[in-house]
């Protein structure tokens, strides 16, 4: 059977993913770990390097996506299989790129977790992400910005001359375009993913990469690897090198025998090129599973459980149907661990060949006492089912296509990538980023560029909250030199923030103000440089008048309400946090009756009321039930405003804990 790439589409219950946040990302990223000097001082000299080198301090230029909800409906998703006599592949470009089944045709096995429903949850770098299949995390340490944005998608000539899908983008957090090729060789029972990120700058960038691969959990799952050590990080937040498989009296390889949630980083190749094959696998009691490997660039292997205790049962449910059955995953990167970014030097790019299929063993080994023999057996069974050199000769072969320009165009990713190569003027092979593919959001940059001065708001149309920023180096130059209207003036502001100058970006936004048709952009952004400067009193009445001009400017359509939302959720939050409680209740008082009903709001309404004297009324909020789509991993919001209203026990519907007791 010859290897087919088509289009299709996949039904499944979904939530809403909903409107980005249209607010600019001034905060530092939350959730994101990160190693001090004092933790790095006893780690390895190249990875504490790499776990000091160009640490994420900034979301910007992405926006947040956190207008999902909980409520779903069947929805169709644009899709593309890759299939042959062995595998069938369903890609989801809208999604990320996102590989969401894989399955082996002979046996009719899926060999991933394969969520049965689309539900975003707050785990991404910028918010929204699902959790299921194989995810191509790039940009920094945590999950992509992409993981719920669209990537380019065109068919090209496979290495072996049949067709494979390309997909591409250009991620906007370290502004590196990167490609994943994927294909399935006509007599292959692997699927094979060519991964190429490049720097087209004059200057080094900091690179991450990570591919996290969702595997079903039970009792009987072992995760096997090469390595008799591990880097573990959990709920301490700290991280320790621990024996494999066996630590605290726990084989940690069966992901259910863990209570918490915790990453396992093996140590595969721990001196570095030693020659060790690096591979992961996850096999069931029978012997049987899914197998990764890669060609030695991609060095990293890791584990990832949420482990058996209440919150991390808790949390699996949150992000499926309950009833759907656990997952853990088994992930790839290009480090020893996911605290770490690896330099690549200006013009240079790094690629590689991953290789995910079908694996069987003796389950009497791969589940013995022997740990040694246990991991020597899915090694062998490796090497039989897709010897080392039939990868490396597949990546030799893949290189004289990676340039290949792009045939039949399947799906189209944003228009960022475009407007960068551009206005830069790189040159990318095979990964074209079209002119065709500018959009709305492009235009007024585009204009920029050619023009000189950022084109002022149409007055013949709505008033409408300001489009995205951006900050790169050339734009902030860029806008230094255009005419200093408001507009400008907030853009340049944002920029400067980004690159750390504060104090000019304040000056910036000041500047602004006067002339200001719509004033509470600036104020927004000046209520956030004061709460963020230690000023938090001078920041919430900043934060009250930016709501207040937002009231009387709303339209009420999508984009306002989503401005409304987050400017209304920052306002209460800082002015509660500040014991102002009454200017709360008038920023209250302000939002829309859909605004006050949303999830998000009921909490703060409980907040509200507790800040008012009110427990009974505050209590009541948890008591009518709600749920709090965009709950961070490990947020523990929901028990602490709980624990300031009543001394009862926490209601099980609002448990996501994930330590121990204390």
């Amino acid at each position: 059977m010859a290897t087919t790439v088509r289009r299709a589409v996949l039904t499944l219950p979904a939530a809403p993913l909903g409107p980005e946040n249209p607010l600019p990302a001034l905060g530092a990223p939350t959730g994101v770990h990160v190693l001090d000097e004092r933790a790095r001082a006893g780690l390895p000299r190249d990875m504490a390097r790499q776990a000091g080198y160009a640490p994420l301090r900034s979301l910007l230029p992405v926006r947040i996506r956190d207008g999902y909800g909980r409520q779903r409906r069947e929805r169709d998703f644009e899709a593309i299989l890759l299939e042959n006599a062995h595998l069938r592949a369903t890609v989801l470009p809208g999604l990320g790129g996102r590989v969401h089944s894989l399955v082996h045709l002979p046996t009719g096995r899926e060999l991933l977790y394969r969520n049965p429903v689309f539900q975003p949850a707050n785990f991404a770098l910028n918010g929204a992400w699902f959790s299921g299949g194989i995810e191509w995390n790039i940009g920094a340490t945590g999950h992509t910005t992409l993981s719920c944005a669209p990537l380019h998608a065109a068919t090209v000539p496979a290495p072996d001359g049949g067709v494979m899908l390309r997909l591409w983008e250009w991620e906007r957090l370290r502004d590196l375009p990167f490609q994943v090729d994927l294909w399935l060789p006509d007599d292959s029972a692997f699927l094979y993913a060519a991964v190429r990120v490049r720097n087209p700058h004059e200057r080094p960038a900091p690179v991450y990469w990570w591919s996290n691969t969702a595997v079903p959990e039970d009792h009987g799952t072992r995760v096997l690897a090469p390595a008799d050590e591990a880097w573990c990080y959990g709920y301490e937040r700290a991280l320790r090198r621990v024996p494999v498989p066996e630590w605290q009296g726990v084989d940690r390889t069966y992901p259910l025998r863990s209570e918490y949630a915790a990453d396992f980083f093996y140590e595969v190749d721990p001196a570095g090129g030693t020659g060790t094959r690096p591979w992961i696998a996850a096999l069931d009691a029978s012997g049987s599973g899914l197998a990764q490997t890669s060609t030695a660039v991609l060095r990293g292997r890791k584990l990832f459980v949420w482990g058996a205790g209440a919150g991390g049962r808790r949390w699996q449910d949150w992000l499926t149907e309950p009833g759907s059955g656990g997952y853990a995953e088994i992930q790839a990167g290009l480090a020893r661990t996911q605290l770490e970014h690896v330099r690549l030097e200006a013009g240079a790019e790094l690629s590689w060949l991953e290789a995910y299929g079908p694996l069987t063993a003796d389950p009497a080994a791969v589940h013995g006492p022997d740990w040694a023999a246990a991991r020597t057996e899915a090694g062998r069974a490796l090497d039989a089912a897709l010897p080392r050199k039939r990868v490396e000769e597949a990546y030799a072969a893949w290189r004289d296509t990676a340039d290949a320009e792009p045939g039949e165009r399947l799906a189209r990713g944003s228009g960022w990538g475009a407007l960068e190569v551009l206005c830069g003027g790189h040159k990318l092979p095979g990964t074209p980023f079209a002119e065709a593919d500018l959009g709305e959001e492009q235009q007024p940059w585009l204009e920029l560029w050619r023009s000189g001065a950022f084109p002022a708001p149409d007055r013949a149309a709505p008033p409408a909250p300001p489009g995205p920023s951006l900050v790169a180096p050339h734009w902030r130059d860029t806008l230094e030199t255009a005419p200093a209207d408001p507009l400008t003036e907030y853009h340049l502001g944002v920029a400067q923030w980004h690159a750390g100058d504060v104090a000019q970006a304040v000056r910036s936004w000041e500047r602004g103000l006067p002339r200001a048709a719509s004033r509470w952009p600036l104020l927004r952004c000046l209520a956030a440089a004061d709460t963020l400067a230690g000023d938090p009193v001078r920041g919430a009445r900043c934060y009250a008048e930016a709501f207040a001009d937002l009231a009387r400017e709303s339209r009420g359509d999508a984009a306002w309400e989503a401005a409304e939302s987050a400017l209304g959720r920052e306002a209460m939050t800082a002015l509660l946090e500040t014991g102002r409680p009454a200017e709360a209740r008038s920023v209250w008082d302000r939002l829309s009756p859909a605004l006050r009903e949303q999830p998000r709001f009921r909490l703060l309404a409980a907040l509200l009321l507790a800040a008012e004297g009110h427990m009974a009324a505050a209590r009541r909020v948890f008591e009518d039930g709600f749920e709090l789509p965009d709950l961070r991993e490990g947020d523990e919001i929901l028990a602490e405003v709980w624990s300031r209203i009543t001394d009862r026990p926490l209601p099980p519907a609002y448990d996501f804990r994930m330590r121990p007791p204390g």
